[in-house]
């Protein structure tokens, strides 16, 4: 079966495995996937990733973070550019998520980075998603 969309895919997989409390969540692995998984490792939204090679495409092992009382680190992951609808903004244009509590993961020129680290570089793109 092919995914038309594999980041959808990701976030719904990280969504659904906070929402019961995995520990870890597996998803297909990409390139643009690592990335996300990369900058949420970095933001501090999950403990750590890998990749499991199994002599095809792979998977991305996300291993989820959870706070000392037990609740979820990610309240909300949100794909904001689709297949259907790419958004793409410049640095001046980026969203601002929760006051700057949040994040929104871009896809520029320089890589998959944070909108803080983007605005860091002076630099644009397609936005992925929003992580609050």
């Amino acid at each position: 079966m092919s995914l038309s969309d594999p980041i959808a895919d990701m976030l719904t997989r990280i969504r659904n495995g906070v929402r019961v409390q995995k520990a870890e969540v597996k998803v297909k692995a990409s390139n643009i996937c690592e990335g996300v998984a990369r900058v949420l490792k970095e933001e501090g939204y999950i403990t750590d990733y890998d990749r499991i090679d199994d002599g095809r495409q792979g998977f991305l092992r996300v291993f989820l973070k959870y706070s000392q009382e037990g609740l979820p680190v990610i309240s909300e992951i949100k794909r904001v550019s689709k297949p259907g609808r790419r958004l793409y903004g410049s640095v001046k244009d980026l969203p601002d998520v929760l006051g700057g509590m949040g994040i929104t993961i871009v896809s520029t020129s320089k890589g998959v980075m944070s909108d803080r680290n983007c605005r860091k570089e002076n630099v644009g793109g397609e936005l992925i998603c929003m992580v609050s």
